[in-house]
C-alpha cells in the first residue's frame, strides 16, 4: 500500500528521482519520461470525466486506475527473479478489457471514409487531446523498450489506450453523427 506522510522530500533537489526498485536515475531518463506521459494522459482523462456521465465515465475510471498500474509498472525496471505474483504488472486481461470495449463500441458506429478533426463536443475533444497524450506515451515506451526490458502487455495496453479514446471521442459524437470530418484540401 502507498502510503504518503510528506509530499516533499528534496531528493530530488539536484535533478534526479528513485524508482520502484530504489534506484535513482536524472529526471529526463526514458524511463521517467515514459511514465510521467502516461500520467499526463491521467490528467487528461481527469479532464475529459468532468464532462462525461454514466458508462462513459466508468469506463474511464477503470482506465484512470490501469495508468497508476502502468505507472507503477513503467516505475520499476524489471528484474531477473522477480516475483510474478507480486510485481505491480499490466496484464494480458487488461488489454482484452479494452478490445473487447472497443468492439462493443465501434459495433456501434458507421465505418469512416475520411479521417475526422477533434472536436464535436467537448466530450470528445478531450478524448481526442487524451488520445494524442497516449499516443505520445506509447512512443516514449517505445523508446524506452529498444534500450531496456519492457513489460509486453505494458506496450500492447498504451496501443490499444489510443484506439480506445478515438473510439470513444466518437461515440461521444452521438455515435460519430457529430464528428467532423477532415475535407482534404479544402482551404488551398
Amino acid at each position: 500500500m502507498v502510503k504518503l506522510n510528506k509530499i516533499y522530500t528534496k531528493t530530488g533537489d539536484k535533478g534526479d528521482t528513485g524508482l520502484g526498485d530504489g534506484s535513482r536515475v536524472r529526471k529526463y531518463d526514458l524511463r521517467v519520461a515514459a511514465y510521467g506521459t502516461v500520467d499526463e494522459t491521467n490528467a487528461v482523462i481527469g479532464i475529459v470525466r468532468l464532462h462525461s456521465k454514466g458508462s462513459v465515465d466508468a469506463a474511464l475510471a477503470r482506465i484512470q486506475n490501469d495508468l497508476f498500474d502502468l505507472g507503477a509498472d513503467l516505475c520499476t525496471p524489471e528484474s531477473e527473479g522477480e516475483d510474478k505474483e507480486t510485481a505491480l504488472r499490466i496484464s494480458d486481461a487488461q488489454v482484452e478489457r479494452l478490445e473487447n470495449e472497443i468492439d462493443v463500441l465501434n459495433a456501434r458506429l458507421k465505418p469512416l471514409n475520411s479521417f475526422i478533426l477533434p472536436g464535436g463536443g467537448a466530450v470528445a475533444a478531450f478524448l481526442h487531446l487524451a488520445r494524442t497524450v497516449s499516443r505520445r506515451a506509447e512512443r516514449q515506451m517505445v523508446k524506452l523498450a529498444e534500450k531496456e526490458k519492457v513489460n509486453p502487455a505494458a506496450l500492447r495496453y498504451i496501443n490499444r489506450l489510443s484506439d480506445f479514446l478515438f473510439v470513444l471521442g466518437r461515440h461521444a459524437n452521438d455515435d460519430g453523427a457529430a464528428d467532423i470530418l477532415w475535407k482534404p484540401g479544402q482551404n488551398l
